[in-house]
């Protein structure tokens, strides 16, 4: 339980699985509100180009992601920015026109909510655009404006266009487009205390927090929850932190982290980088700093709009993107689909991971498909997977084969992984979890087995993962 005055995770969190939408890149439902740049579909992304997807394009698709068995949304900024991808905000009461209006909001979380699927929303809040109403009257008026405490402005006057690197105030990695907002200004928390109010009160289920960190302020992210918690007793808050810690899931904090540990340890792994048992160690040290009510709160993803993607990643070998998945949807955590994953997508580093869905089906890699698609199953119907604590069972890095099972009250799951291209026999040790003459089927493949007086024999093929569960 958490301490006083810090309400539980939401019990949704726990049963999610996520999708995350660049909403410009996802589908593109309503011609009209299209910019007249837009580019081909298809055509490859550069950081300045259009689409044309829109919110309408996310309600058309709802029986994609319904298919597939995802029931939480997270949807990079979707506020006034003259950008792509939005991160630099020019109005963050007003859904940016190119995606829609507040009637196509309020129309997709109903038909979103209608499924039983959540929607958080991206809240990027250390920084403006350039075009913030505050951030303009500074251009405007420079050392006369009246919001120039808004920032952390240098000296004046101030320039915020001209080529040449950024000296007359603070941005986001030295970004000009991207001036820091100064959290010190009671105006300013109270501006972004209203936001995040505001959009609860719209019917959105939670923030993802763009680069918490760099608002170093505990006094303002336990105020930030408490706004959202009392307008929606049900918000998930999640934070954009790469590394494990502790701090940001404490109290008055974040019910849980971008859990981009996980995604190095398997890539790590997969790759051929570190060994099964180094492996293990990676995920107990990370396990080991949280307790099971946070590790079971964290979005676990493969890969992000700032990440290269999976399927790149893995050099488009299905067989290692099935262990990832599975390896994702096994470990403690909500698994977090990067759209166009689930369908083997490539692309390198960002403008490159923000391709277009190709929404022909014959490009699509249906193998990857199927196979998330059976562990969404799993995870829906083995509460282990869900609630369940954490234990390595096996480790063999001769062979590449590392065990570890999922327990709760009345529930176990067991996944076995195995990295190496060989054919390999192990003696899987239970210590107790199913007795001598359980019938145990591994979920992915359907074969039934039985435990023996010493433990499970496994043949286990190349590359092969398992999903194991009692069979009666």
């Amino acid at each position: 339980m958490e301490g006083k005055g810090f309400m539980s995770v939401p019990d949704w969190v726990f049963d999610a699985v996520f999708y995350q939408i660049f909403p410009d890149r996802f589908a593109n439902g309503d011609l009209h509100n299209d910019p007249p740049n837009l580019q081909a579909w298809n055509s490859q992304p550069e950081l300045h180009s259009f689409y044309g997807g829109d919110l309408q394009g996310i309600i058309e698709k709802l029986d994609h992601l319904t298919e597939l068995g995802v029931n939480a949304l997270y949807l990079n900024p979707i506020f006034l920015a003259p950008s792509p991808h939005r991160y630099n905000t020019t109005d963050y009461f007003t859904i940016d026109d190119k995606l829609g209006t507040m009637a196509d909001f309020r129309a997709l979380l109903e038909a979103a909510h209608a499924r039983g699927i959540r929607v958080i929303l991206d809240g990027v809040f250390n920084h403006t655009g350039r075009g913030f109403f505050a951030f303009a009257d500074i251009l405007e008026n420079q050392e006369h404006s009246p919001y120039q405490d808004w920032y952390h402005i240098h000296h004046f006057p101030v320039d915020a266009y001209n080529p040449g690197e950024l000296k007359d105030y603070v941005g986001w990695w030295g970004i000009k487009s991207l001036p820091k907002l100064n959290t010190d200004t009671p105006a300013v928390r109270a501006y972004l205390l209203r936001v995040a109010r505001y959009w609860m009160e719209q019917g959105a289920d939670g923030w993802r927090l763009d680069v918490p960190n760099e608002i170093d302020d505990d006094a303002f992210w336990a105020e930030f929850r408490q706004v959202v918690r009392e307008t929606n007793a049900q918000a998930y808050l999640l934070g954009e932190i790469w590394e494990a810690s502790p701090r940001w899931v404490s109290e008055g904090h974040f019910d849980g982290l971008m859990n981009y540990p996980l995604r190095e340890g398997v890539i790590a792994l997969l790759n051929g980088e570190i060994q099964v048992s180094q492996f293990r160690t990676r995920m107990e040290d990370l396990l080991a700093q949280y307790s099971l009510e946070q590790a079971l709160a964290m979005y676990n993803p493969l890969g992000t709009h700032d990440t290269a993607r999976i399927y790149t990643v893995l050099n488009g070998q299905i067989a290692l993107l099935r262990l990832a998945y599975l390896i994702q949807f096994a470990f403690p955590g909500a698994p977090a689909i990067y759209y166009g994953d689930e369908i083997g997508l490539a692309g390198g580093k960002d403008p490159d991971c923000r391709r277009t869905f190709p929404w022909d089906p014959q490009r699509w890699k249906m193998e990857i498909f199927e196979w998330v698609q059976q562990l969404t199953a799993a995870r829906k119907e083995m509460t282990a997977l869900r609630r369940g604590e954490f234990a390595s069972l096996f480790v063999d890095d001769a062979g590449g084969v590392y065990a570890f099972s999922r327990q709760s009250q009345d529930d176990l799951a067991v996944a076995v992984i195995h990295a190496r291209a060989e054919v390999q026999e192990i003696l899987l040790p239970l210590k107790g979890a199913w007795k001598p003459g359980q019938k145990v089927r591994d979920w992915m493949s359907g074969t039934e087995m039985q435990v023996e007086a010493d433990g499970l024999r496994l043949s286990l093929q190349p590359y092969q993962g398992m999903l194991l569960h009692a069979a009666d």
